[in-house]
């Protein structure tokens, strides 16, 4: 169920190459309360660092948004245009250029084409209404193999109200955050600053625990747009619809970060990696994701061998307190670690590593607190498609 009150449109402006649409509009009917997340790259697109300046308001009604080109190391220029961008759609909507939000993906370093990215606006805007959720994500892929949507249902008192996300992402993935443009939508009413704490709480546990390849962009955005048409009581964190609400963008972050960690550059496995027994939530989520970066642990993967060693090495210089005699590890039911000592179970944990979706655990046995962190393993298929990026 798509949310009341919002449009979409797509065309083709040949960005970076013929062939694909690859210029997207989402529309709000009506103001809508916005929240939002930005990568934490010092080197920042410049959609990003004209976002992050927008956002304070949290208000906006439309989101433009390109592939091919990040419009990202490209100097004042890269800046006007993009200034330019929200003001076209702003003119055309008859709408303030302070509600208008622009979002880039793409090859950094190149001036976008504003000679073809111009007259396609007014297009754009007149095709309002004829596009799908479906064909924006289309729009925003690049090295993506597939869309990625999520949808949920929210029971708020009476009524049914919907958050629908959409994102890209499937290299140069890594916290904080991930190379990804998402966004989410919702016709549920709720408070601009309780929306903004329950993104950032709900980015925290999802988006910034999942790595591909190591690789922080200069472009990943997370905006998340609620128009209330719903009709509903505005829901505050003290509402008897907060749970609910808070659960369901939870939901479908979490969904979104799985299927891009699913479609990782050449990726053939996805894997889970949990570590509990920790200190703290902090301690458990370094180790993980000092395990999940690691290239050595990615190739074993891979190549299905349970390398455990190479676990314990990433376990061992990711900067948390440990004592090794104390580690268990598991690959899924398998326990080839005991107290830091090999359980001679390596073939059974071979076979564990031959399917799609694989769970490794790490017990640290320091604590009570845990963190799991999503990856993939590493693959020719990743230097391939990252070789010939440009061309």
């Amino acid at each position: 169920m798509i949310p009341k009150g919002f449009l979409f449109s797509t065309v083709e402006a040949a960005i970076k190459k013929p062939g694909r649409k690859d210029l997207a509009l989402i529309y709000s009917q009506v103001e809508a309360n916005i929240a939002g997340t930005f990568t934490t790259n010092n080197v920042k697109a410049a959609p990003v660092k004209l976002d992050i300046k927008k956002i304070k308001s949290g208000r906006a009604q439309a989101i433009i948004v390109n592939s091919g080109n990040a419009n990202a190391c490209t100097g004042k220029k890269g800046m006007e245009d993009a200034i330019e961008m929200t003001k076209l759609v702003a003119d055309g909507l008859k709408i303030k250029s302070s509600l208008v939000y622009v979002c880039s993906t793409g090859v950094i370093g190149a001036p976008i084409p504003m000679e073809r990215i111009r007259p396609k606006i007014s297009e754009l805007i007149g095709n309002l209404s004829m596009s799908t959720v479906e064909d924006v994500a289309s729009v925003i892929m690049t090295t993506d193999t597939f869309p990625k949507i999520v949808q949920k249902n929210v029971k708020i008192g009476s009524k049914t109200g919907s958050v629908v996300g959409i994102c890209k992402g499937a290299g140069m993935i890594c916290p904080h955050m991930a190379t990804m443009l998402c966004f989410i939508i919702s016709d549920i009413a709720i408070h601009q600053k309780t929306l903004s704490k329950t993104l950032n709480i709900a980015v925290k546990k999802t988006f910034n625990r999942i790595t591909v390849d190591g690789d922080m962009s200069t472009n990943d955005t997370v905006l998340v747009m609620a128009n209330g048409m719903l009709g509903n009581r505005q829901i505050t964190e003290e509402s008897k619809s907060y749970t609910a609400f808070k659960n369901a963008l939870y939901e479908v972050i979490l969904d979104l970060s799985r299927l891009i960690v699913k479609d990782g550059e050449g990726a053939t496995k996805f894997i889970e990696i949990e570590v509990k027994g920790a200190r703290n939530e902090a301690d458990a989520e370094k180790a993980a994701l000092s395990v999940a970066n690691s290239n050595l642990v990615k190739t074993a993967m891979y190549g299905n061998d349970a390398n455990w060693g190479r676990i314990m090495a990433a376990l061992g210089y990711s900067g948390v307190e440990m004592k090794e005699e104390k580690i268990d590890i598991y690959f899924g039911k398998v326990r080839i670690v005991n107290r830091g000592i090999s359980t001679g179970r390596d073939r059974e944990a071979d076979v564990v590593l031959k399917r799609r979706d694989i769970k490794i655990t790490i017990d640290l046995h320091r604590g009570k607190s845990s963190a799991n962190v999503l990856t993939c393993d590493l693959t020719e298929d990743y230097i391939r498609a990252n070789a010939a990026y440009r061309t």
